[in-house]
């Protein structure tokens, strides 16, 4: 991964971080990793544990951020989200996969979406 790309991805998930508190979201993790993948945000929503995949990009060459999010990574996202509530014995909550897209324009504020239960 180049540099150029993970610095798009931290300022993303900064964005993403900022945007949830801002929705009174209590941040639990950030990037938890689980085998090979990551997530890049752990939170609670109220009663609700929330586990956040963030996608930022700088322009549209690959498509819009959202379509990153394959049926793929949602399996990924799904085992991971069962490996944390396994490791941290987590009973009785409701849980849910959130995805957050930031979409960065030159001379602009970035276009912030965020899909609640995404998938």
């Amino acid at each position: 991964m180049t540099l150029y790309r993970k610095n798009t991805g931290n300022e993303g998930e900064n964005i993403a971080a900022d945007l949830l508190k801002k929705k009174n979201y209590k941040i639990i993790k950030r990037n938890y990793r689980s085998g090979k993948g990551e997530v890049d945000i752990i939170a609670q929503d109220g009663d609700t544990l929330v586990f956040v995949e963030v996608k930022s990009r700088r322009n549209l060459e690959y498509g819009m951020p959202v379509y990153a999010v394959t049926k793929a990574k949602q399996m990924q996202l799904k085992k991971i989200a069962e490996a944390f509530i396994s490791e941290n014995n987590i009973k009785d909550t409701d849980c849910r996969i959130d995805v957050v897209t930031v979409l960065f324009r030159k001379n602009a504020s970035p276009e912030i979406d965020h899909i609640i239960n995404a998938f």
